[in-house]
């Protein structure tokens, strides 16, 4: 039964994103009590979750080790981001903390880009 979860790539981007998520919610809210803007801090927390997720993502989740793909993971992110973004601005209009509005965020954005990294990244 545990070799038939492994072989499942919707559970092994669970655990993959499990990853990525403590280490970009880390980085983002180290930023944010740092004193950064949500914005600022998304938008480096994205950046710097972009390479880590992107071996993560690429070794884990879709068996590949092509580093040449990573000008669309970029990409992906980047639309991931000013989704985010946008969405943490509209939670700001109701005075809901950039803290939790990331926090709500986390399992909708995730699944946005596991399906863009899918279709448009990691194709088989």
């Amino acid at each position: 039964m545990l070799e038939k979860l492994i072989k499942n790539q919707f559970i092994r981007f669970l655990f993959a994103g499990g990853l990525n998520t403590v280490f970009g919610y880390g980085i983002f809210s180290f930023f944010l009590w740092l004193g950064l803007h949500y914005s600022l801090a998304s938008l480096l927390s994205t950046f710097f979750g972009i390479l880590f997720n992107f071996k993560t993502t690429g070794i884990i989740v879709f068996n590949s080790r092509n580093n040449l793909l990573i000008l669309k993971f970029f990409g992906v992110y980047g639309v991931t981001y000013v989704l985010g973004v946008f969405i943490m601005y509209l939670f700001s209009l109701l005075h809901i903390s950039a803290y939790i509005s990331g926090a709500i965020l986390i399992l909708p954005m995730a699944c946005v880009a596991f399906l863009l990294n899918k279709r448009f990244v990691f194709r088989s």
